[in-house]
């Protein structure tokens, strides 16, 4: 009995302690503010209970049932506090990473990030030259304002990657290096908005003159010296590329570090340390020197970039050559290259990728078609890839991975035709492929982020008169009034938006008036958003023109006219 006194006074105990804990820590600046305080506030309301739990103990002993739920609430409890201590001491970058993330994929109740973090999210990502002032509002959201602020980033980016001895699970490479552009960018940012940078150009030389320790993880295990190039052998080991080819043209067939022996030989780039590695250097002063054999652009002008073109071409030989194993590794190594910048997506579409990727959408292999598409939708980003694209007649291909491929090949399909139809031309021939009724089908069956994906491409396509046709022969009023009626689904504003567009032709009109929307419109315009309100007001001044039957509609619920 005395033993389960003391392990139930313990556990009492320690609950009392973790919400003093957790009702002591700071208050959050960080975009997770609201999720934060609430959890806290919650938290703190547990307070009365466990004192209560306490000084009841003398009248009544705690059942073992009621003892071990407690302790179950115990670890609960940590992990909170936990949770909220990385709000403050962790990557402000990751969170609003994953944030966005969790914002694409959104159901039922969670709470979405403002639209205005969402929309500059993307257009930092999405765009090759993104306006200044969408860092300049990143900056501010996530108080990354000083150079200060970007060192601490830095080094919260490098202990999380290196406590978890590499990507965070769960986490993509891609994921990873869309964090390190982000914070490059933003570093960019405050030096222009802080031109002043004596302190910091002094700050750098004394960095120097104090010789900054190298981490342990940053070094070749079997040079000792920093690595430029990091890659990774079979056994999982890192090493830089120079060392570890002399090591295996020595005839070695082992792992240096390890000993284990290699089943094969293949160096796959480490493009997570590699950032870390740069990131490490900009923070502490220290030039890394360039690697040789960079690509120049010749006919774009563009030198010195970060793009190799050795290793670019090597990808592309496994392309045209490889067997299925070494088509699917290359594929998805130029999806990262093409993920990464500028230079990249140039130098990659110079080399020839494009007709060879645009052949790999016809894979059996279905995670081989995956890195395809969505390598093609990286390169599409740049606008003359986006005719290379479609001149290697890659959008009835793209259409059929739309159809028949993995749920993520059909999203970046979904996401690679709206990136070619911001070319006017390529609208007619995507919908001529054949590619509204899969985008519909989407649209209706797909994950949060693919209903959102196959939205976005359905609405651009429609700015044709012909793809508003194909559209609403195809079906699609209906499943756009069920998410329009379905506020938790996330996908109001774009159910309107293309509503709207597709009340301006006289074949939508109709599918749209005998969807009986007034009532849904006259909602929206009472109690939306701005913009919902306008495109709603848009599709019901379209329906009510020439029809009395649809003003007397309106007039009856309430709608007044102005």
């Amino acid at each position: 009995m005395m033993a389960e006194n003391t392990k139930e006074e313990w556990v009492l105990s320690q609950l009392s302690e973790y919400v003093r804990a957790i009702s002591a820590l700071p208050d959050c600046r960080t975009v997770s503010k609201k999720m934060y305080c609430n959890l806290v506030r919650r938290v703190k309301l547990l307070s009365p209970l466990f004192e209560e739990l306490k000084d009841g103990r003398a009248e009544e002993e705690l059942g073992d049932d009621v003892v071990t739920g407690l302790d179950s609430l115990r670890i609960a409890l940590d992990s909170a506090l936990q949770l909220l201590k990385s709000v403050h001491e962790g990557s402000k970058i990751f969170q609003i990473e994953l944030l966005h993330a969790q914002f694409k994929r959104a159901t039922g109740r969670m709470e979405s990030p403002d639209l205005q973090l969402a929309m500059d999210l993307a257009a930092a990502q999405m765009e090759d030259d993104p306006d200044p002032i969408v860092f300049k509002r990143l900056s501010e959201k996530l108080h990354l304002r000083t150079i200060n602020d970007i060192k601490k980033e830095s080094l919260a980016i490098h202990d999380m990657v290196i406590s978890c001895g590499g990507v965070p699970e769960g986490v993509s490479e891609e994921y990873f290096e869309t964090m390190s552009y982000l914070l490059r960018k933003l570093k960019d940012c405050v030096m222009m908005d802080n031109p002043d940078v004596d302190a910091t150009e002094v700050d750098k030389s004394s960095i120097k003159h104090r010789s900054p320790i190298i981490p342990d993880d940053f070094r070749c295990p079997i040079s000792l010296e920093l690595m430029k190039d990091p890659v990774i052998v079979s056994t999982g080991q890192t090493y830089e590329r120079s060392c570890i080819q002399k090591w295996l043209d020595a005839g070695h067939k082992t792992c240096p570090k390890t000993q284990q022996t290699l089943l094969h030989t293949a160096l796959t780039p480490n493009y997570v340390l590699k950032s870390l590695i740069a990131l490490w250097c900009e923070s502490n002063g220290v030039e890394l020197p360039k690697k040789q054999g960079n690509c120049r652009n010749k006919r774009s002008g563009i030198s010195g970039s970060d793009c190799d073109r050795a290793a670019i071409d090597a990808l592309l030989q496994k392309l045209a050559n490889g067997n299925p194993e070494q088509q699917r590794a290359a594929a998805g190594e130029l999806r990262l290259l093409a993920k990464r910048n500028a230079d990249n997506r140039v130098c990659i579409a110079e080399a020839g990728a494009i007709p060879l990727l645009v052949e790999l959408l016809s894979s059996p292999d279905l995670r081989t078609q995956e890195h395809a598409v969505t390598a093609l939708l990286n390169l599409s980003i740049n606008e003359a890839n986006k005719g290379t694209i479609v001149n290697a007649g890659a959008i009835p291909d793209i259409v059929d991975v739309l159809k028949n491929g993995s749920t993520e090949a059909r999203e970046n399909a979904a996401a690679t035709l709206f990136s070619l139809s911001v070319v006017d031309e390529n609208k007619v021939a995507i919908g001529a492929a054949g590619a509204i009724p899969p985008l519909i089908d989407l649209l209706c069956q797909g994950t949060p982020r693919g209903k959102k994906d196959a939205a976005t491409a359905i609405f651009n396509l429609s700015i044709y008169q012909g793809n508003k046709v194909r559209a609403v022969r195809a079906g699609i009023v209906p499943p756009l009034m069920r998410l329009l009626k379905d506020p938790g689904g996330g996908m109001v504003d774009e159910a309107l938006a293309i509503l709207a567009i597709l009340a301006s032709h006289q074949e939508g009109k109709v599918a749209i008036g005998q969807a009986e929307p007034i009532p849904t419109l006259v909602e929206v315009i009472r109690t939306g958003s701005p913009r919902n309100r306008e495109n709603a007001a848009a599709i019901l001044w379209s329906l009510c023109t020439g029809s009395a039957q649809y003003i007397k509609i309106a007039r009856e619920l309430g709608l007044k006219r102005h």
